[in-house]
This record gives structure tokens, sequence and C-alpha cells, in this order.
């Protein structure tokens, strides 16, 4: 039976603003904790046909069985109660967990107190788009919104939500320049042949301890920073001449004792790249040297296999971390005068480089690099054969004018 009523006016004899008229209770069931009769009430109506016409909507659900009771946890904590489901899961890595926290607190700006229940679409979109507004990179709005829907879609899947606010959202793009269009400024930064060949030469005659080797072995496999960190001499077979990668290193407070080997980024980053003999006798003197090293400081020597590993007296042994890498390939390019926004990633890119000048196909160099589908890659490659496509068709004018 549903009642309705009037609820008490609480302006106080001032001229009426709270607008609530009409309300209904409706009887829900039985509370399956207490055995106690449950009632749903709602407020607000302006008239009795409007509260009528709510509690009829109320009655269908309950008839078809439809029926959800919001709950009314707010937006923090269900979605931190989302992440331990998350993390629980036991399938995602433990830098994808850091990543969602962040994208958590971004989201936070906006809902953190609010009811889940009570967060609408406009509400969401606005909190979207003022990420735009404020700023922040296209990956870091659309990372946002990635956990956004994950935690509503899991909040409907649970019963604890009727309906997701994310649903119909449109993520805001950057509208690209001309120049964007056209391919200048998607093409990342990386070392032309002739470049290389003198950054290389710089590592071996200025760099410090191993850096000929890492760099090498960069150029060379377009191996990711983290791969080569992990990278311990049992995945080297010398006698093959192969490489094989299967972990990466992550350690996102720098704490060389805390370092932690993960699954790579992907499954198709789990792959074996073949090298040729410049980079296998170059390995094999390094390991000679780090033989040394380890007699050194036998000791207290971290002996875990790795292949490039500190030889300092502090912590011998432990492997070397990607900030390091980076101040290293910094400190080289300013010796070889080379633009200095260079990052080891930038040499997975010129090994790309190097592959497509080469000839290498595209799926190859995709497979060799570990990437299912990569835009920057694709354009890379394109960049290079484009530029040789040319060259091609001038090759054919000469021949036929010196016919």
């Amino acid at each position: 039976m549903t009642h309705y009523y009037r609820p008490r006016c609480k302006c106080k004899g001032k001229k009426c603003k709270c607008g609530a008229s009409w309300a209904y209770i409706e009887d829900i069931g039985i509370g399956p904790k207490t055995g106690k009769r449950k009632q749903k009430k709602k407020s607000g109506f302006r008239t009795k046909k409007e509260a009528e016409a709510a509690a009829a909507i109320l009655k269908n659900e309950l008839n078809q069985g439809t029926y959800i009771e919001e709950s009314n946890m707010t937006f923090k904590d269900f979605a931190y109660e989302w992440l331990s489901i998350y993390e629980g899961s036991g399938n995602v890595k433990e830098s994808t967990v850091r990543i969602r926290k962040h994208e958590i607190k971004r989201l936070l700006d906006y809902f953190s107190k609010l009811k889940l229940k009570t967060v609408t679409r406009q509400q969401y979109q606005n909190a979207i788009n003022d990420l735009k507004n404020r700023g922040y990179a296209q990956n870091t709005i659309d990372g946002a919104h990635r956990t956004g829907r994950m935690i509503f879609r899991k909040a409907v899947e649970l019963g604890t939500l009727k309906k997701d606010p994310t649903e119909f959202t449109h993520v805001p793009r950057y509208q690209k320049t001309i120049e964007e269009l056209e391919g200048k400024k998607d093409l990342p930064k990386y070392l032309e042949k002739q470049e290389l060949k003198h950054f290389l030469q710089v590592a071996d005659k200025l760099g410090l301890d191993q850096d000929y080797p890492i760099f090498l072995l960069l150029s060379y496999t377009g191996l990711r920073s983290g791969e080569l960190c992990a990278l311990k001499w049992r995945d080297i077979n010398m006698e093959e001449q192969t490489i094989s990668i299967f972990k990466t290193y992550y350690n996102p407070t720098n704490n060389r004792k805390e370092y932690k080997l993960l699954p790579p980024k992907t499954t198709t980053s789990v792959r074996v790249i073949d090298v040729d003999e410049t980079v296998i006798s170059e390995l094999k003197k390094h390991k000679a040297l780090q033989k040394e090293t380890i007699m050194l400081h036998r000791d207290i020597y971290h002996d875990q296999g790795f292949v490039f590993a500190s030889v300092d007296d502090e912590l011998p042994g432990y492997p070397l971390y990607i900030k390091k890498v980076e101040n290293r390939m910094t400190r080289l390019l300013k010796l070889a005068g080379l633009n200095t926004d260079l990052t080891p990633h930038s040499l997975r890119h010129t090994h790309t480089s190097l592959l497509a000048e080469a000839e290498v196909s595209l799926p190859q160099i995709m497979e060799r690099l570990g990437h299912k589908d990569e835009s920057t890659t694709k354009n890379v490659y394109l960049h290079v054969t484009k530029k040789m496509k040319k060259e091609a068709s001038h090759k054919f004018r000469e021949l036929m004018e010196n016919l």
C-alpha cells in the first residue's frame, strides 16, 4: 500500500522555497538481516500526480524484480573498494594499480564526497571537460575516464548503482594543428645513422663503466630501459646469438634494494631477439669485466645474474635503475654535441628507423620491438620508407635521363 502525504514545510513562515509539496512511502519488502518491513521514502514532488507516477515506476520495478536499492556510499569510498577488488584480481601489474590510484585522485577532485548514486551524466561529463580545460594531456584525460568507467560499471554490476553515468560520455580531443595533421609533430626525435655512430664512439671513448655495452645493446635491439635493467645472463644465448625478453624492472621509488621484476608491458613484449656478432662480442667482454667486480666484492655482491649491475662499493651487484641509464645518456649526448632531449626510448625509434632503412618489413619490426600496435613506430617507419621511395623515383629518373 502506497502512502502519499505532504511533508511539513521547513521554510518557517517565509516564502516557500523548498518546493517539496508531495512525497510517498512504499513498502519494498522485508530486510534479510532485521526481518523487519523496509520502506522507500521519496519527497520533492510538486504535485500528487508526480508522486503517483514515480511510485508507479517503483512498484513496476518491484513487480519485475528489477528494483535496486542504491547504496549511500560516497564515490571516494567505493572507488577505493573497487581498487581493492581490481588489485586482488591477480590479472593486473603492480605498476598498473599505481596508475589507477593516480587516476582515482584526479576524479576525487570532482566527486570525493558525493554519494555514488547522485553523480549525474552531466556532472561526470563536466569533470572530464574540466580536465581538458585545466591543461591535462590527452593520455591523462583518457586514463581518468577509463578508470571512471571501470568504477561505475562495477557499481552497476554489484547492484550498488542503477545507471552508469559514464555510459555516453564524450571525451574531448585536442584539435591538431596543420603541422600535426601533416605528421610533422607526430614524429619522435631519434638519431640518424651517422649521429648514432658518433654517439656510440663517444660512449666507447668517454663513457663511464658499462656505458658502451648498455647503449650498444639499446641501439642494436630496441629494448626498453626496463627490459634492459631486468636482463640476466641466463636470458642471453651466446651460441644462438639471441636474447629472450620476458620481464621488466620496476622500482617507482628508486630505492635500489626494493626493485621488482615484473612481466612485461603486454603479451607481445615477450619475445626472442636475434643479435649479431658485434653485440655478442661486446657482451662477452663485459661479462669478463663483471667477473672481476664480483671477485672484488664477493662478500657483499648481490649475485643475481644481472647483465648490467652496479659496480660501486655500496651496493655492488644490484641492477642498474632506469633513471641512471637516462642520466648516463644525457651526459654522453652533451659530450657528443647531440640533442640532449633524446632519451633511451629514443634509441627504440632510432632502431626502427635503421631497420626501415635496411628494408625490414613493418610487421618484422613490430615483432622485434614487442609491439602489437604502436602508432609512433608506424610513423617512423612510414617517414623513412617514404623518403626511400622518393629516392627510388629520383634514381629511376636519372637512369632514364642517362639513356
